[in-house]
C-alpha cells in the first residue's frame, strides 16, 4: 500500500518517534559536511521528488529540496501558475501523470482537498507540505527540536498562544500520538478544530482552551507562536487587536519553567504575536527548528519509501 503523509496519524506514534531517532542519527552523521554532500548511504538514489507550490514557500521549498539531494535524489520543483494545473487541468489527472514521472510529490497548497484528491488517485507517496487544515511536517521538525532540547515528549506541557490555525492543528495531532498536553489561549471565535480536539483527547492528551495567555504560560515547558495574519487575510486590523492579548513577552515567557523554550514556525512579525527580545533570546530555539525542517524532512521521505517505520 502507498504510504502517504496527509497528516502525522497517517504515520501514528511509534513512525514518528522512529523518524525523530532517524533525524537525530543522520543530523550527527553529517556534522561538519558541506550542506550539498550525500549521506553515505544515499538511500533514495535514483529517486526524484515533485514539490507543488500553491503557496509562497522559503523553509518547504529549501529544506524538501536539500533533503531530497542529501538522500541522493533529486527534486523537481512546479509552481502552479505555471503548471496546467493552474489552468484547469484536475488534481486526480495531475496525479496520475505526475505519478508516472516521479517516485513521491510534495504539496503545499491552501485547500486540504486538493491534497486529499491528489492522494486518492497519485500511486506514489504524497507528503502534505502545508494545507489550510495542518502542517506535519513542521511538527515533526518541532518534535525533534524539542528532544534535542534535552525534554521529553510524553508528559511535557505545550502552550500554544494565538490563532487556531494549521500548525495548531497539528500541534494537538501530536500530543495526542506522542502523548503530551496543550494548553491553547486564544479569543472567542479564533479556536482550533473541534475534530483535531476530539481525536487527541480520546487518545489521552489534555487539551485545554482558555482565554487568559498566562494560564496557558503557567509552568509550561514549550511556549509556542505563530503568525496571526496569513497572506491574503481579509479583516486583518479586527483580527489583529483580538490576537494582541497573547503576544509572547519576556514578561509571558518568566511563567514559563525556567528552563522553557520559546519555537516559533517562522517567518515571525515581531512585535505582533513575539517581541524581538522573545524571539532573539536564551530560550528561542527557532533557528534550531528551522534547520531541523531538512533533518524531519529527509526522515519523513524514508518513511514515506517504507525504510522507517
Amino acid at each position: 500500500m502507498t504510504r502517504h503523509f496527509r497528516d502525522l496519524s497517517d504515520a501514528g506514534g511509534d513512525a514518528i518517534a522512529a523518524m525523530i531517532a532517524d533525524a537525530i542519527d543522520r543530523k550527527a552523521a553529517r556534522k561538519g559536511w558541506p550542506k550539498g554532500k550525500v549521506d553515505s548511504d544515499a538511500p533514495l538514489a535514483g529517486h526524484t521528488l515533485a514539490m507543488i507550490f500553491e503557496k509562497s514557500s522559503t523553509r518547504t521549498r529549501v529544506s524538501f529540496d536539500m533533503a531530497i539531494r542529501q538522500l541522493g535524489g533529486t527534486a523537481v520543483i512546479l509552481e502552479s501558475g505555471t503548471t496546467q494545473l493552474g489552468r484547469g487541468e484536475s488534481v486526480a489527472d495531475t496525479a496520475r501523470v505526475l505519478s508516472r514521472y516521479v517516485d513521491a510529490i510534495m504539496l503545499r497548497t491552501d485547500d486540504a482537498m486538493k491534497l486529499a484528491e491528489l492522494a486518492e488517485y497519485a500511486t506514489v507517496p504524497v507528503i502534505n507540505g502545508l494545507t489550510d487544515a495542518s502542517h506535519p511536517c513542521q511538527i515533526v521538525a518541532d518534535l525533534l527540536t524539542v528532544i534535542e532540547s534535552g525534554k521529553s515528549l510524553p508528559g511535557s506541557q505545550w502552550a500554544w498562544l494565538g490563532d487556531g490555525n494549521n500548525v495548531s492543528h497539528s500541534i494537538v495531532e501530536a500530543a495526542g500520538l506522542m502523548k503530551f498536553d496543550v494548553r491553547i489561549a486564544c479569543p472567542e471565535g479564533y479556536e482550533p478544530d473541534d475534530a483535531y480536539l476530539a481525536v487527541a483527547q480520546a487518545h489521552g492528551a489534555s487539551i485545554d482552551i482558555v482565554r487568559n495567555a498566562a494560564v496557558a504560560v503557567k509552568d509550561a515547558d514549550i511556549v509556542v507562536s505563530d503568525t496571526w495574519i496569513s497572506m491574503g487575510q481579509e479583516h486583518a486590523d479586527e483580527k489583529l487587536a483580538a490576537m494582541m492579548p497573547y503576544q509572547v513577552t519576556a514578561e509571558l515567557m518568566a511563567l514559563a519553567k525556567p528552563e522553557a523554550i520559546f519555537l516559533h514556525c517562522l517567518p515571525a512579525h515581531r512585535g505582533e504575536e513575539v517581541t524581538a527580545d522573545v524571539i532573539d533570546g536564551p530560550q528561542s530555539r527557532i533557528w534550531d527548528q528551522a534547520e531541523n525542517r531538512v533533518h524531519a524532512q529527509k526522515s519523513i521521505l524514508l518513511w514515506a519509501f517504507g525504510l522507517i517505520g
